[in-house]
């Protein structure tokens, strides 16, 4: 295995251990009942002082909502576009490693939401619809942080080096960063929903770098 490919899986493996361990922290370090309906939250602090610093609102928490339909537009497109180049060259065999790759990644990215909606570590601090819901790690998060990411990373292959490319990565860029502090001030996640969020984005993000390129 060459060295940038060991770099990259040590890059994987350790925001793996990072996420296990946070998640830990969150489940079991300073747990207290501060939630709504008296529900346990951990790190209970921290979460507790930057929820009463921001506030809840609600308009915002709609806003992100239908801004991420953007990376369902992407995940779109570039299931189309292996398709194309199946049908184009007659054998799944000759689609792009790195799209086929994208396909398991996004498959990855749907099963995690799904375990974690099964299995709830914590629960918003909001109730969203007179509902409890589970809230960590912050789904909003992970989708926009592990499809823009991993589009940016098709882009850059599939695209010129001029000043296009730049802006468009760096719009991918601005747009993913503003979506994760809007979710946060938005009030409906606690802090350490939005941490564990990155967390488990970073981990399958360089899992695919290492995987696809």
């Amino acid at each position: 295995m060459k060295k940038r490919d060991i770099k990259k899986l040590r890059a994987a493996l350790g925001m793996l251990a990072a996420f296990a361990l946070w998640t830990l922290a969150v489940r079991f370090a300073g747990v207290e009942a501060i939630g709504p309906q008296g529900s346990a939250v951990g790190l209970a602090r921290i979460n507790r002082f930057v929820h009463e610093l921001t506030g809840v609102h609600l308009p915002l928490y709609e806003i992100t909502d239908w801004l991420s339909l953007i990376p369902a537009g992407f995940v779109l497109g570039f299931a189309l576009l292996g398709l194309v180049q199946w049908i184009r060259r007659r054998s799944i065999r000759r689609v792009d490693f790195s799209l086929l790759a994208l396909g398991g990644f996004y498959t990855a990215v749907l099963a995690a939401y799904v375990f974690f909606e099964a299995v709830a570590v914590n629960y918003r601090p909001v109730l969203i619809g007179g509902i409890l819901e589970a809230s960590y790690p912050s789904s909003t998060t992970m989708l926009v942080l592990c499809v823009m990411a991993t589009a940016a990373m098709q882009l850059r292959i599939r695209m010129g080096s001029g000043l296009l490319r730049r802006c468009v990565l760096s719009a991918i860029t601005a747009f993913a960063v503003v979506m994760v502090v809007c979710r946060l001030v938005s009030g409906v996640h606690w802090l350490s929903d939005i941490v564990g969020g990155i967390l488990l984005s970073a981990c399958l993000i360089s899992a695919y770098d290492w995987i696809a390129f």
